[in-house]
């Protein structure tokens, strides 16, 4: 076997430039898969690491919340939220895990500035400030993120954070500087206009021709000039645990862009006990969801498996669950499924362009040399000899190939990686440092290289079983 590795690895020094142009198809094709594979695996990342910031690994909900619990966010509260805080927390086997564990209660409302007499239906939540704080912390994975402080930390009670789209209806533009958008209704101003530069004129005719000490008197019963500040604040209408109307009154500290129009359209945030007050009134508080974030995404299946432990010793009465953050966020998953079918489609091209590369590398070859495979039969050598020749040809034009391009992406990546290009990928507002993530994704690495290398092997497989076919006569007479 040695022996042939050999005389195939002088083989292929017999043809360079052939056998350079091969190795640079090989190389490319490693290099495509690579980096491609690499960039997919940095979306899926960022999206994970987005949604573990927002929501955290899991959520303990009543059961069947998140089917139904948007139309009736009242029918699910959690009763004693804080009992189920602190089990989780002091729990030894689960404390170690732990980053932050923090309530939070979803509700549907209307928010509205009657001042501008404008409203819109909202989707609010009531969390704790400090802690969604931490959660934005996060970054297991070292993404190149600026850090954002949440918005609500260090606020009043009464304070709200509202999405742009929120904003732009409410005619609260102005005040929280909210790009690209009108405080006033279409023709609003404009239809005004001369009606106001008539009333200038009639009070100028009318000064010209009134007596001073009616100007005088006039002007004492004028009322006072309005503050020119823009106004924030706004009133939210929910129905309360009895399903009557409650109305609360918040100021608004910032719009915030939320990534997605559907949701930047309708989200109100707010700081937890306000958001109880509203709902529940003066009843007990409940809230709709204990989430939890943990130090590392690997750890989530026993963490999973741990609360739910404890959910049956301590709170078997409320048919509580636990979902993790691909189901609360099915486009997670989705994504997921459409980079490893665009994955697999390229992996398939490549191998198909791999294959007939060195499948006519191999065709040439055998063309050229056909005298010298019926000396070689005619000196005894088995058919069998001549086929694993050729094999390994194509396999070390594999191996090479493979080899150098896992090593030639390496670099690449590298590059990218500290090239300063940014952008701005799926569901976020900020634009960040390109990164392609190979180095590390031994599994990626190993499918291509070993994958590829037998493509390679494979495609020398027919055209050295044609040569091993041939008749001895026929080749040795063969111009």
């Amino acid at each position: 076997m040695k022996h042939t590795f050999l005389l195939a690895l002088r083989n292929l020094q017999r043809n360079r430039r052939r056998s350079l142009t091969t190795l640079l198809a090989m190389i490319v094709g490693v290099c495509s898969i690579l980096l491609f594979g690499g960039f997919s695996t940095d979306i899926t990342l960022g999206l994970q690491t987005d949604f573990v910031r927002r929501s955290g690994h899991l959520q303990i909900q009543r059961q069947d919340y998140f089917l139904y619990g948007s139309g009736n966010p009242v029918a699910y509260g959690i009763r004693d939220p804080q009992k189920l805080l602190d089990t989780l927390r002091a729990d030894p086997v689960l404390k170690p895990m732990l980053v932050v564990v923090t309530p939070t209660l979803q509700f549907g409302g209307v928010a509205g500035n009657f001042a501008a007499g404008v409203s819109r239906t909202v989707l609010a939540q009531g969390m704790v400030a400090a802690d969604q704080g931490r959660m934005q912390l996060w970054n297991e994975y070292a993404f190149p993120l600026k850090p954002h402080p949440f918005a609500l930390e260090g606020t009043s009670d009464d304070a709200a954070v509202v999405g742009r789209g929120v904003a732009r209806v409410l005619q609260l533009c102005m005040a929280l500087h909210v790009p690209d958008c009108a405080e006033h209704e279409p023709g609003h101003g404009q239809a005004h206009e001369p009606s106001a530069a008539a009333a200038d004129g009639a009070s100028d005719a009318a000064s010209a021709t009134a007596p001073a000490d009616v100007l005088a008197l006039a002007a004492l019963e004028a009322p006072p000039a309005e503050a020119k500040s823009p106004a924030t604040h706004i009133e939210v209408l929910a129905t309360n645990a009895y399903g009557a109307p409650n109305v609360g009154s918040f100021t608004v500290v910032k719009a915030e862009q939320q990534g997605v129009k559907e949701l930047d359209d309708v989200y109100l945030a707010m700081h937890l006990p306000r958001a109880q007050r509203l709902v529940y009134g003066g009843d007990t508080p409940r809230v709709t969801a204990i989430q939890v974030q943990l130090r590392h995404t690997a750890q989530l299946p026993a963490a999973r498996e741990r609360i739910r432990q404890l959910l049956a010793q301590h709170f078997a009465d409320q048919s509580l669950d636990v979902l993790d953050f691909a189901t609360l966020n099915p486009f997670y998953d989705q994504t997921n499924r459409m980079f490893s079918v665009i994955f697999g489609f390229v992996f398939t091209l490549i191998g198909a362009i791999v294959l007939f590369v060195v499948s006519n590398t191999m065709s040439t070859a055998i063309v050229e040399r056909t005298v010298e495979i019926g000396t070689l039969r005619a000196m005894g050598e088995r058919r069998g000899g001549i086929q694993a020749l050729f094999v390994s040809e194509g396999l070390l034009l594999g191996f090479a190939g493979a080899a150098v391009g896992v090593v030639a992406a390496l670099l690449i990546a590298t590059g990218i990686n500290h090239s300063g290009i940014s952008w701005t990928p799926p569901a976020r507002i900020d634009s960040i440092a390109l990164t392609v993530r190979v180095w590390g994704q031994w599994r990626l690495m190993a499918l291509t290289f070993v994958g590829l290398a037998l493509v390679a092997g494979l495609s020398a497989w027919w055209p050295a079983r044609n040569a091993a076919r041939l008749s001895i006569v026929d080749a040795l007479r063969h111009v």
